[in-house]
């Protein structure tokens, strides 16, 4: 994998790799964990993404893929829709590239795509294939933005466009589901089927429909990642409330390399690329959800 550098001087500096998070406007802050901005002045990136939720994503000069954990590949399109992810995707740019994209929360997936999530989890689409000409619009007025506060203006107002014709989610259930995540270092899915009050098999069908995968698997995922933030922001995993959270040292490292793509080890001493998204995340704490700040 690369290892590359983020840029001290902004996002309109020549460095080989920058990546900046932007909270979304207020109005959004239910569909839209966060936009983001990167530009990769690099002949070839090449580095895992953790596991993550579904992201809407514009990319220049496509020529890459996305390669999940099962083996699939899918290929890197001007407009993509990539679904939740329940381990490490290894993202691929053969060229210098830039890309403009926003996470998508539940409610934003429910409403972007009207069906059940974990019909595209570990896979990717063209979103031309939704959308048809009109994408190509919208990513050729994210390339003449000059500025990233243009860009940010567009991405707004397109994520305001698809995310609010579509179903409206349960919003009780969803702030349900992340409040369980958060509320302690290793949740445990009997405690949501309690705070639901409805059956198990109705829990992990919801939860599958809008977050891509069963509650277990949520629970893991959300553990893996919040830990695998910490170590790569030097902190330890006691001060983020997760010294208890695994069995053991070898249950630890199979988890973050699965939802990660790094040991712990590698974590000490990260990429820039994870640097910055780790950091770049922590950054928004108070503006975003707490699922997305420590992740």
């Amino acid at each position: 994998m690369s290892d590359v550098s983020s840029s001290p001087g902004g996002v309109d500096g020549s460095a080989p790799f920058e990546l900046h998070y932007f909270p979304p406007d207020p109005d959004l802050a239910e569909m839209v964990s966060s936009f983001y901005f990167a530009r990769l002045n690099l002949p070839r990136f090449d580095e895992y993404e953790r596991a993550d939720r579904a992201q809407f994503r514009f990319v220049t000069n496509a020529d890459g893929e996305y390669v999940f954990e099962d083996g699939h590949r899918a290929t890197v399109c001007r407009a993509n829709i990539i679904g939740p992810t329940s381990a490490r995707v290894r993202a691929i740019s053969n060229c210098p590239a830039q890309l403009f994209g926003f996470g998508m929360l539940p409610a934003g997936w429910a409403a972007l795509m009207g069906d059940d999530a974990d019909k595209l989890t570990d896979r990717a689409m063209n979103a031309a294939d939704l959308f048809g000409p009109w994408i190509d619009e919208v990513a050729a007025a994210l390339e003449r933005a000059a500025t990233v506060e243009e860009k940010l203006v567009i991405g707004n107002n397109f994520a305001r466009e698809v995310l609010t014709r579509g179903e409206a989610a349960p919003m009780w259930f969803i702030r349900t589901v992340d409040g369980w995540l958060t509320a302690t270092p290793s949740p445990q899915v009997p405690d949501l089927v309690e705070k639901t009050g409805m059956s198990i098999r109705s829990v992990e069908r919801m939860t599958k429909h809008y977050y891509g995968v069963s509650p277990r698997m949520l629970a893991r995922k959300y553990r893996a990642v919040r830990a695998a933030s910490a170590l790569a922001r030097g902190e330890g995993l006691d001060a983020a409330q997760l010294g208890d959270a695994f069995y053991d040292q070898s249950h630890l490292i199979r988890e973050i390399k699965r939802f990660a793509g790094a040991t712990p080890g590698q974590l000490g001493k990260p990429t820039s690329y994870t640097e910055a998204t780790t950091k770049g995340r922590k950054q928004l704490a108070g503006k975003v959800s707490p699922l997305v700040s420590e992740t």
